[in-house]
């Protein structure tokens, strides 16, 4: 196992330890948990996710709470549409608040959110699939991915390194990565159509140990962790300014929403980065 990044800072929500940028900024990264919210079974408590079937003001209530937690109002969040495609989208002051108070709003047909702005919170929702949080020492700049299967094999991971060089001037040796609570290979079995897509990635990401037979004939266990690590690494990204949790959202569903092993009746867990001007305390 690599070394947790993420601990407990308060009943809602898991963080990393201090992050200092450059600019006299530090950096505000976690992920919530299942609990402190006010939603109902089958999304009790802390449901974020305003698209599933949960009552609207018990979502934004439990986002109020993160808020409030975070010092970091709703006005300043933002979120994507999230659609299981590649697109990701640069973030700017126009864009504050949208998605934060209801669905509607959101960047529409985006999985993947970076800005160079301060006290703009970044977020997206999980329940199996995979959060990556992105940001560099070198200049403010942070983003995030939303990394199912299609996502993945769609290599939203190194769009979003390409995005950066191209777009920011940033190396992709200055780059960290950081792989959330996600399905973790223990626990996410696929079928053969999704084994093929992944397998169309061997001329170029070295697939080794990703995946294997499952005991279901025509099943494969699948780290999609793991995979988004080797294509991040055959972006440039150096293995060790990547780290994967040890949470898995299957195996800990006391503390987690997991769409796999709830039957798609749940919530969504989310995960946020922002950038913090000035002297932040924890």
């Amino acid at each position: 196992m690599t070394s947790e990044r993420f601990s407990i800072k308060a009943e809602r929500f898991l963080t990393t330890e201090s992050i200092y940028l450059s600019n006299n900024s530090a950096l505000v990264l976690g992920i919530t948990t299942r609990d402190g919210g006010v939603s109902r079974v089958p999304y009790a408590t802390l449901n974020m996710g305003y698209h599933v079937k949960d009552h609207h003001e018990a979502v934004l209530e439990n986002r109020q709470r993160l808020g409030e937690d975070l010092k970091m109002p709703l006005e300043n969040w933002v979120a994507g549409e999230q659609i299981h495609d590649t697109k990701i989208t640069r973030v700017s002051e126009n864009d504050r608040g949208k998605g934060a108070r209801d669905y509607d709003s959101v960047i529409k047909g985006t999985d993947g959110l970076y800005t160079t702005q301060s006290n703009l919170l970044l977020t997206a929702c999980f329940a199996d699939c995979v959060p990556i949080f992105f940001y560099t020492k070198k200049q403010p700049a942070v983003g995030v991915l939303h990394a199912g299967w299609k996502g993945t094999v769609g290599s939203i991971a190194s769009k979003m390194i390409r995005i950066w060089h191209e777009e920011l001037g940033i190396s992709p040796d200055d780059i960290n990565v950081i792989i959330g609570p996600s399905i973790g290979p223990c626990c996410y079995e696929v079928d053969k159509r999704v084994l093929k897509q992944v397998q169309q990635l061997d001329n170029d990401v070295d697939l080794k140990g990703v995946y294997h037979s499952s005991d279901r004939t025509g099943r494969y266990m699948l780290d999609l962790q793991g995979l988004n690590k080797r294509i991040l690494m055959n972006a440039g990204v150096p293995g060790q300014n990547i780290h994967i949790t040890n949470y898995c959202t299957g195996c800990r569903t006391d503390m987690f929403f997991s769409h796999r092993k709830e039957n798609g009746k749940t919530g969504r867990i989310m995960g946020f980065i922002g950038i913090v001007k000035g002297d932040v305390k924890s």
